[in-house]
């Protein structure tokens, strides 16, 4: 059987799996006792390839041109014989579930086999890494070999295309996936979650925070190996997901469980892929009729009393005395004209924040007749925009887009709506406060008021049971800050979130949409902007340099070569959002009222990554000894920064 497994060429890869794992399973049900037999007979044909395997790696990585005249026999070989393997070890563990069939002995030899492959593929896997860093190198140094690109815009500044013949290096790609996902055992105590595992190995690196909330967890070395391999070859993985999408629900699943490592374009592409699948199931149409002096309380009456799958359904808009057919224009205007009544202030349903240009709900929204069920008609209008690939021209705080992903906040969102606040919480958590502060876990009436928006009968709130009776402490501050920023940004609006989430996630699912981040979540629901790099830097103010500085001159040559995705992301990444005003970058909003697009010169290392303000619209740049210097530090920065990037 297994002779004939690797007989199959690599082109029936997929077909000769699928025979495999049924002849498995069928193999495991008749004969359970004797699977530690079949599992030696597949260890055994993963050693005997691995040599030849690593030969062809080297040969690759040695001479990258052998990619497009060699084609990869071993590679497939491998990743036949792993799949094989894993489809036995799931339909073991499956058979387990049910029964208990081998001895405790027989299962302990079992998982020492698997032991032995892992290390045994350990070379195969570090000779791989050395290939994949090679032909990078390569691709970037010959852009004469490079694959042809799927689209004419660059989706992000840290891809490039890769060497033709790239093919030939996948199925050990898929192998090392295959192996760190579904062939590990696990170790007592160790986990699962991949995110947990990234979160600790962030933790562990990081200079941002002297301290970390993040638990200190047992991992399998596999999974670290993962998120090494993924954050060391993002570049490669991307390109291969991107010019083939379906990756992403295959071989290379595993990475979805680890998003930060799939660019914006890959995991937009994924998700529309998904919701394409549901629309393909739902074609019955639903349809509206609206007057447009009415258009919230129509549209609210014809849709909240509709069951999650009509709302699946082809939306058709008519305006109530008007002639004409939609053919997609009518439905792009309902929801232009809807979401400005939404998110207007004589709604009370959402109110601005911090730069006047960014929404979250109004606290006091309960002055509105019908305020929750209002909250989840809205929840389920941005949902199915989602769900029907419209755009919405609508901008939310940070924390909010955090809520509808299920991130917790964290008190560096509050800079954005009060920034003497959080800088009182920054220096709180950077100093020593014994015998300095005088605070309890409670927030007095008159704080209240202003969280609450200034509510008549405001009383004091206590952060914990018993806290105005308990001190804050240098031991226990960290979690003061915790509660006050989930206070400060949450509690007063809970019902109205809930709400919210509850319509929302009838058409889009939370596991659909925590693949991507707090950024990302909004250029997916408001699109990529439109930038006139022109009128941002004829509004731009420096404070350190002037115009006619080296760096200052560099970073505009940055900028004017990144791609649209880009400069949303640094738009964001300086403002706290990716709208661009109507009136040009001359009416961009602070704190405070006007504020231009702000360059400081930030004196200390130059190492040091860019780091923003948003609330004053403030870029703090070092001042970096080259071009290429600063185009990778501002290009980590808009990628990579995680709350208090810049400050280490």
């Amino acid at each position: 059987m297994l002779d004939l497994m690797l007989c199959f060429p690599s082109s029936l890869s997929d077909n000769a799996y699928t025979l495999v794992a049924e002849v498995m399973k069928k193999l495991v049900a008749i004969a359970p006792t004797h699977c530690h037999l079949f599992i030696t007979e597949l260890a055994d044909a993963v050693q005997n390839l691995t040599k030849s395997a690593m030969n062809e790696l080297r040969l690759f990585g040695e001479e990258v041109k052998a990619l497009l005249r060699t084609t990869s026999s071993d590679g497939a070989a491998i990743l036949r014989v792993l799949q094989a393997l894993s489809s036995l070890v799931a339909s073991l563990v499956e058979k387990e579930k049910d029964q208990k069939i081998l001895a405790e002995k027989e299962q302990s030899a079992a998982l020492s086999q698997l032991c032995n492959i892992n290390g045994a593929l350990e070379p195969l896997w570090l000779e791989l890494s050395t290939c994949i860093s090679k032909i990078e190198s390569y691709s970037d140094s010959v852009p004469d070999l490079l694959l042809p690109r799927t689209s004419t815009s660059k989706p992000s500044g840290v891809t490039t295309p890769l060497p033709a013949g790239s093919q030939n290096i996948l199925p050990y790609i898929e192998s090392f996936f295959v192996m760190c996902e579904k062939l590990q055992p696990a170790q007592p105590g160790s986990s699962h979650d991949y995110g947990a595992v990234s979160e600790v190995e962030d933790a562990s690196t990081s200079t941002a925070h002297q301290k970390t909330s993040v638990p200190v967890l047992k991992v399998d070395e596999k999974h670290i190996a993962f998120v090494k391999f993924s954050e060391k070859h993002r570049k490669l993985l991307n390109a291969f997901i991107r010019q083939n999408p379906g990756l992403l629900e295959k071989s290379f699943s595993l990475m979805l469980k680890v998003p930060r490592f799939v660019d914006f374009d890959n995991k937009r592409a994924h998700f529309r892929s998904k919701i394409k699948h549901q629309h393909d199931h739902h074609q019955s149409p639903l349809r509206i009729s609206v007057r447009r002096a009415y258009i919230l309380e129509d549209s609210y009456n014809q849709l909240r009393m509709r069951s999650t799958q009509d709302m699946k359904g082809r939306l058709t808009v008519h305006f109530q005395g008007e002639e004409g057919i939609d053919a997609g224009g009518l439905t792009r205007e309902w929801y232009q004209l809807l979401s400005r009544v939404i998110f207007d202030k004589g709604a009370l349903l959402f109110t601005t924040v911090g730069n006047e240009s960014t929404f979250q709900p109004n606290p006091n929204s309960v002055y509105q007749t019908e305020h929750l069920s209002y909250f989840k008609f809205v929840g389920r209008v941005v949902g199915k925009a989602l769900f029907d690939g419209q755009l919405l021209d609508v901008h939310f705080t940070r924390s909010f887009y955090k809520h509808i992903l299920g991130v917790k906040v964290t008190y560096h969102d509050i800079e954005a709506i009060d920034p003497d606040y959080f800088k009182n919480l920054k220096w709180m958590l950077e100093n020593d406060i014994s015998d300095v502060l005088d605070l309890t876990f409670s927030i007095d009436a008159d704080e209240e008021k202003l969280i609450l928006y200034e509510r008549t009968e405001v009383t004091d709130h206590e952060l914990i049971p018993g806290g105005r009776n308990i001190k804050v402490t240098e031991e226990n501050k960290h979690q003061y800050v915790d509660l006050v920023a989930e206070h400060r940004l949450t509690t007063a609006i809970r019902p109205q979130i809930n709400a919210f989430l509850e319509g929302f996630n009838e058409l889009i699912s939370r596991e659909l949409i925590s693949i991507f981040n707090d950024k990302e979540l909004e250029l997916l629901i408001s699109g990529l902007p439109d930038i006139d790099l022109d009128d941002m830097r004829a509004n731009t103010e420096y404070s350190g340099y002037s115009v006619a500085s080296p760096l200052i001159q560099w970073f505009w040559e940055v900028v004017q070569g990144l791609s649209k995705e880009d400069k949303a992301r640094l738009l964001q990444f300086v403002t706290g959002t990716s709208k661009v005003p109507l009136e040009g970058f001359s009416a961009l909003q602070g704190i405070s009222g006007s504020q231009k697009f702000q360059i400081h010169k930030a004196y200390g290392s130059p190492h040091h990554l860019p780091s923003a303000h948003t609330c004053f619209n403030q870029l703090d740049l070092p001042e970096y000894p080259s071009k290429q210097h600063l185009e990778e530090r501002l290009l980590l920065a808009i990628h990579e920064a995680n709350e208090g990037f810049g400050f280490g």
